[in-house]
């Protein structure tokens, strides 16, 4: 009979995110996917404003490349200004 492994232990301490308190402050970026029946699937990126919970973008289609959310970001930092530092899945992207 074969042994089960240990499951890996997270190494290192969380530190807790700090509230934003300003706007642009920091931006969260999410990935959501669905599909229409068993037909096709579709994924939406969300953009968000953490201080005040704005949704700032939605884009919806079949495929999301990683130019296009650039592009997506460029035209909100035209329009909102750049963000003090962008989240994606709890992890600092840029400051």
């Amino acid at each position: 009979m074969k042994r089960r492994r240990d499951r890996k232990q997270a190494q290192g301490t969380r530190t807790p995110t700090r509230q934003v308190v300003r706007r642009n402050a920091r931006w969260s970026l999410d990935f959501l996917a669905d599909s229409f029946g068993a037909l096709r699937e579709f994924r939406i990126l969300a953009e968000i404003d953490d201080c005040c919970r704005e949704n700032l973008y939605l884009a919806a289609d079949t495929s999301i490349s990683g130019e296009r959310v650039t592009r997506e970001l460029d035209a909100l930092a035209r329009i909102y200004g750049k963000p003090g530092c962008i989240v994606s899945d709890n992890v600092l992207c840029a400051e």
